[in-house]
């Protein structure tokens, strides 16, 4: 199912479209004092009274809902779909009509309705795409309707040979056009007209404009088979953006844009760094080159005689621009000797050349150092790895392979080439790596000293606390010296006494977690803002990574540190689940279930954590607020989620493990999420709608997999360690596969059970 919003600021044209149709049905109108009796001249004047109550241009809503062709459903139905639509997009206790059309192959309705309500307020329409979305998603589940494509996923304009037409059917060409136009303007930056007609073409529409008085006007039309084409329709009709006024300011605004001289000047130098790597190219190639190289869509010009006479580029930033539009010099016609031959030949002695197999060795020594776990310093790595493994590992990666592909030489002279730049690479890559990591060691240090002398910890703890707050950066404290802990390479002094050690060392901390861990306390003890210490939505997760560390944190800094942490996860998870979020009770609904709770102080809605060791709460934006208060159960929610958020601590899921294995689960680590769930009983909490997406999506296949493994108890604090850590793959095929028990097999597959209950799992 698909839903359209079209927003008005009259009235009257869009009910006599959607009445005017000779095949249509009345399944009912809501909310105009008396149901049975309401005819349509009496429902526009109810819709007329209130929309003169306000001066906003989105007055009215014009909402069609459409079902994909070959799907029914009958009248009674639809009524019932099309009213919980709108009670769960605000529409609830506005007045509105449904009406049904039967004039196109796909079944439909349209349904009127005013945004503003009788105390002459307009519903709050904050993310009503987005909502719509989500509720177009319950309703094709609740209606057993096929599913409707995501929207985040990137997909290509259609193509067809030629769109089969017809003259009735006029509703099947407008939505085409409104599909392609709309789809391409979101694609690209369009500046002008010609621009906009030259994409159009490929799709089979063709757009005429007429200047009147300074004003542009735009129509549209569909070629079909036989030369026949439909009727020019009116850009305004089509869709009030895509009329001549609208998309005139649209082209101006990509036009005048401050992006568009750093797009040229980028392209420029990429363009030119490429011409820099060839002696001669073949004009036929440098599409290919472009993408290979530079990762730019290009496409060649030709003339009648089909000869290259120049080239446009397609940018990622949207912009399509001509190669005389970037600069003048870099044209196929500007540069002849460049383009002259009919083959291309890559120049063997340019310095670009050589700066390129410098990358692909460097490159090399990155990734095996990545597959190498990180046991040593990458200096180190690259000091004492044998070069064939390098070289192995560098013929594989694309860019060599790009190289190879246009040098034209035999693998003697290539290797004689690589030969002759390992060393310079090597070198270079070593330096600049110890420098980096020796000034890294000195920063950790200096932090050390900080913390001691701003007391991060509170004071009877500032000298037991040390030995964690060392291994916490990722390093070692003896003899007066740091270190890193997997390296004695580097060195730095650092007076801190005898450091009391814990009677049990079983201390584990993935390097992402280290670097987010120090990019945290130096801005505390920094006093850095919010946006120079940038922290990530796992931030919130570091007392879980280091408990004992942050426990002993003094109350000043651990207040601002779970504020940071709780307003930047907050982001994150508003954006994880407003694919799933129908209306603002879902919103505070959902981040309830994952242990969150909104409370009003001095007028504002915040948010507050059941996982914080004080009691604070951030305010939300002035959006995001009007948009919760919109809804009419705001009060009976937010009663409701003590209830919530008891059922979450009573059940012992109010620790971060259970928010950590959410959030695993929600970023798409079943298997570390799977292992989180069997090795230690943890359950994430999560509602249950985002746990049922993920568990069609491969979360149930994990855990079936991870339940039936036998793992010994070495392996299983081994995979306790990754669970905690980022980027780490879990499930090594080394493991033996043997059967083992698991009482929480049938509990983890079977969530059929746990709906309704707004659980976790």
């Amino acid at each position: 199912m698909i839903a359209r919003i079209l927003y008005r600021k009259n009235v009257q044209g869009v009910l006599k479209y959607v009445s005017g149709k000779e095949e249509s049905t009345v399944l009912g109108f809501q909310n105009t004092y008396s149901d049975a009796n309401t005819d349509m001249k009496f429902f526009g004047r109810v819709l007329y009274h209130l929309g003169n109550r306000h001066d906003s241009e989105k007055r009215y809503a014009h909402i069609s809902l459409n079902l994909p062709r070959g799907e029914h459903l009958n009248d009674r139905d639809f009524f019932e779909l099309s009213k919980m639509y709108m009670e769960h997009m605000g529409y609830g206790e506005q007045p509105y009509v449904v009406i049904r059309h039967h004039d196109t192959k796909h079944e439909h309705v349209h349904i009127v309705s005013s945004t503003i309500k009788e105390d002459c307020l307009q519903i709050n329409l904050s993310n009503d795409i987005r909502r719509s979305i989500a509720t177009q998603k319950y309703l094709e589940k609740e209606f057993g309707l096929s599913p409707s494509p995501d929207t985040k996923q990137t997909k290509e304009l259609p193509k067809y040979e030629m769109p089969e037409f017809r003259n009735h059917d006029i509703n099947g060409v407008r939505f085409y056009m409104q599909d392609i136009v709309n789809n391409t303007l979101q694609k690209y930056k369009v500046r002008s007209f010609e621009e906009l007609t030259g994409h159009l073409k490929e799709h089979h529409i063709e757009v005429r404009t007429t200047e009147r008085n300074g004003r542009v006007g735009v129509s549209y039309g569909v070629a079909v088979k036989d030369g026949y084409k439909s009727r020019f329709i009116n850009g305004y009709t089509v869709h009030p953006q895509l009329s001549g006024p609208k998309l005139q300011k649209v082209f101006e605004q990509n036009q005048s844009s401050k992006l568009l001289p750093m797009v040229k000047k980028r392209l420029e130098k990429q363009i030119q760094t490429t011409y820099g790597l060839f002696k001669t190219i073949n004009p036929e190639h440098l599409p290919d080159i472009l993408e290979s190289y530079q990762n730019l869509n290009c496409k060649v010009d030709y003339d009648e005689e089909e000869k290259a006479v120049d080239f446009t580029i397609y940018d990622k930033s949207g912009y399509v621009l001509r190669a005389e539009e970037i600069t003048p010099i870099i044209g196929i016609r500007q540069n002849p000797q460049l383009f002259k031959a009919e083959y291309t030949q890559m120049n063997g002695e340019s310095k670009q050349l050589k700066l390129e197999l410098q990358k692909c060795i460097k490159e090399a020594y990155k990734n095996t150092y990545q597959n190498s776990g990180r046991k040593l310093l990458f200096s180190e790595h690259i000091d004492r790895m044998p070069t064939k493994p390098i070289v192995n590992e560098m013929v594989k990666s694309d860019r060599f392979l790009f190289l190879k592909k246009y040098l034209h030489t035999d693998n003697k002279s290539l290797g004689k080439m690589v030969e002759e730049q390992f060393g310079i690479a090597k070198d270079k890559l070593y330096i600049a790596e110890s420098v980096r990591e020796e000034k890294e060691l000195i920063g950790k240090a200096e932090l050390i000293k900080q913390a001691s002398e701003k007391r991060l910890f509170d004071t009877p703890n500032q000298r037991k606390i040390l030995f964690e707050l060392v291994r916490s950066l990722g390093t070692d404290y003896g003899r007066g010296v740091l270190r890193y802990s997997n390296s004695r390479r580097h060195q730095v002094k650092l007076n801190m006494g005898q450091i009391p050690l814990p009677k049990q060392i079983d201390f584990y901390a993935s390097p992402f977690f280290i670097k987010e861990n120090e990019k945290i306390l130096d801005g505390l003890l920094n006093d850095k803002t919010e946006k120079e210490m940038h922290p990530g939505p796992t931030a919130i997760f570091l007392p879980l990574m280091f408990p004992n560390l942050y426990a002993a944190m003094t109350q000043r800094y651990r207040r601002r540190f779970e504020r940071l942490s709780l307003k930047t996860y907050h982001k994150f998870a508003e954006r994880k689940q407003v694919s799933f979020e129908k209306s603002p009770k879902d919103y505070i609904k959902f981040f309830n279930e994952k242990g969150f709770r909104f409370e009003k102080k001095e007028g504002k809605l915040q948010i507050g954590s059941i996982y914080s060791k004080y009691p604070v709460s951030v305010p939300i934006t002035l959006k995001t607020q009007a948009y919760l208060e919109s809804s009419t159960d705001l009060k009976k929610t937010v009663v409701e989620q003590t209830k919530i958020l008891g059922n979450i601590q009573t059940s012992g899921r109010d620790s971060l493990k259970s928010l950590w294995a959410g959030h695993l689960v929600e970023t798409g680590q079943y298997r570390k999420a799977a292992y989180l769930f069997v090795l230690d009983g943890v359950r994430p909490n999560l509602p249950v709608q985002i746990v049922e997406h993920h568990m069609q999506n491969g979360l149930k296949e994990a855990l079936v997999a991870v339940s039936q493994k036998q793992v010994s108890r070495k392996q299983a604090h081994l995979l306790r360690k990754g669970v905690y850590a980022l980027g780490n793959m879990l499930g090594s095929s080394s493991f033996k596969e043997e059967e083992m028990f698991n009482g929480f097999k049938d509990e983890l597959t079977d969530y059929s059970k746990y709906k309704g209950r707004g659980l976790w799992l």
